[in-house]
C-alpha cells in the first residue's frame, strides 16, 4: 500500500514508522518543521496512573515503548487534594488503579514532606503517587521518532502543506500537484478538523488554548505534580520547573502564542502557595489542544480510505507510541494488542460532528 500520513508530530511519526516497518510505502507530510505543533509545546509528563482500563492499557503500552526507545526519564508523578471532596476522589482513584495493576500508592502530607521538603504539605488531605511515571523531552522525542521513521523507509516531507481533494479522499493536493494514495492518515492536531471540513467530513472536535511557563532555576528536589484543588501542574525541566494551567477556548485562526500576563501571575502565585520556592519566569508560551465531547480521542477510519487521530485532550505525546501503532494496524487491517478495547470506544464516527460541548470539561475526568 502507498500511504500518506498528514502531520509530523509524535502520533504521525510513530504511525509512519509502524506502517513502513510493515512494508507500506509511506510519505509523511508536515506543513512546518517536524513536531512544530502540540508535540513540540507539550509538557512531556507521562504516567500510567489511570483508573479506566482502556486508558491504563494505552498508557502502559506507550510508556513501555518510550522506555524501549530510551526516551523516558523515570520520575514519580504525584497528585494531591486539599479539600475533602477531592480527597475522596483521589483515594477512590488510587484504589481502582491498584486493582488494574498500576504501581501507584496512597500518600499523605507527612509522607510527602519527608520526601520533598520544598513542598507545602500542611493542607494536603490525600495524595496518590505513580511510581512508574516519567518525563520526556519533546525535542528529543521528535528527533528520535523521525530517525526511526526514516530508518524504516518512510519519506518525511516537512515544510509541505497539503489538503484533501473533496471528491477523492485518497488524493492530496500538494505544492507540487496532486498525489494519490491507497490510504490517507490525518494526525494533524487542531488542523485535522479544518483539513477534513474542506473535504466535507465533520468531526466532533473543539480546540482550546493551553499555557505554560518555565521558571528560573530552583534548588529543590520535586516530583511532577498535579494539584487537583488548585488546578495546576508542574514538572521539573532543566534546573527549573515547567508550570501549566490557564486553558481556555480559542479560535485556531486568532490564538495568541504568548502566555497571558494574568496566567503568569496566577501560576506563580499558586506555585508559591504550594512550595517554599519563589522563582521568576524564564520563558512562557501557549499552544493549541483538541477535545471531544466524551474526552476520548478520535482514532480510526472516518471514510473509505481515510483515517484520523486527534482529540487528545493534552495527552497526545504521552499516548503516541500506543496510538500511532494502533492506527497503523487499523489502516493495514492487522491485529493490535489493544484492538478489542480501542475500536468501538475511540471510533471517530461515534459522533455526527454537530455536537456542542465544553472543550475544557471536568479536569477530574482524566483520572476516572
Amino acid at each position: 500500500m502507498r500511504i500518506a500520513v498528514v502531520g509530523g508530530g509524535a502520533v504521525g511519526l510513530v504511525a509512519a514508522a509502524a506502517l513502513a516497518d510493515r512494508d507500506a510505502d509511506v510519505v509523511c507530510f508536515e506543513r512546518d518543521e517536524l513536531g512544530n505543533g502540540a508535540t513540540g509545546r507539550a509538557a512531556g509528563i507521562c504516567y500510567d496512573a489511570f483508573a479506566d482500563p482502556l486508558d491504563a492499557a494505552v498508557a502502559d503500552r506507550a510508556l513501555a515503548r518510550y522506555r524501549e526507545w530510551d526516551l523516558l526519564e523515570p520520575w514519580p508523578y504525584v497528585w494531591v487534594a486539599r479539600d475533602e471532596a477531592d480527597a475522596r476522589a483521589v483515594r477512590a482513584q488510587v484504589d481502582r488503579m491498584q486493582r488494574l495493576g498500576r504501581n501507584v500508592s496512597h500518600a499523605d502530607g507527612a509522607t510527602l514532606a519527608d520526601r520533598y521538603p520544598a513542598l507545602e504539605t500542611e493542607t494536603i488531605t490525600a495524595a496518590g503517587v505513580a511510581h512508574d511515571a516519567g518525563l520526556l523531552d519533546p525535542t528529543e522525542v521528535v528527533d528520535a521518532l523521525a530517525v526511526r521513521a526514516r530508518e524504516a523507509g518512510a519519506v518525511l516531507r516537512p515544510g509541505t502543506p497539503v489538503s484533501l481533494v473533496a471528491d477523492d479522499l485518497r488524493t492530496l493536493a500538494t505544492p507540487a500537484g496532486e498525489e494519490r494514495f491507497d490510504a490517507v492518515v490525518v494526525a494533524a492536531g487542531w488542523a485535522t478538523e479544518r483539513l477534513l471540513a474542506d473535504a466535507d467530513v465533520d468531526l466532533a472536535l473543539k480546540t482550546y488554548r493551553a499555557q505554560v511557563l518555565e521558571t528560573t532555576p530552583v534548588d529543590a528536589t520535586l516530583p511532577s505534580l498535579y494539584d487537583a484543588t488548585r488546578e495546576f501542574y508542574w514538572r521539573p525541566r532543566g534546573d527549573g520547573l515547567l508550570v501549566g494551567d490557564g486553558a481556555h477556548d480559542a479560535s485556531p485562526g486568532e490564538w495568541n502564542r504568548d502566555a497571558d500576563p494574568s496566567f503568569l501571575e496566577s501560576a506563580l502565585g499558586r506555585l508559591g502557595a504550594t512550595t517554599t520556592l519563589d522563582p521568576a519566569v524564564a520563558r512562557s508560551w501557549a499552544g493549541l489542544c483538541t477535545a471531544t465531547p466524551d474526552r476520548d480521542p478520535l482514532v480510526g477510519r472516518v471514510a473509505d480510505g481515510l483515517w484520523v487521530a486527534t482529540g487528545w485532550q493534552g495527552h497526545g505525546l504521552m499516548r503516541a507510541p500506543a496510538m500511532g501503532e494502533y492506527l497503523a494496524s487499523s489502516v493495514l487491517g492487522t491485529e493490535h494488542p489493544i484492538d478489542a478495547q480501542v475500536a468501538d470506544r475511540l471510533d471517530p464516527t461515534r459522533f455526527d460532528g454537530t455536537e456542542t460541548f465544553d472543550a475544557l470539561g471536568d479536569p477530574t475526568r482524566d483520572w476516572e
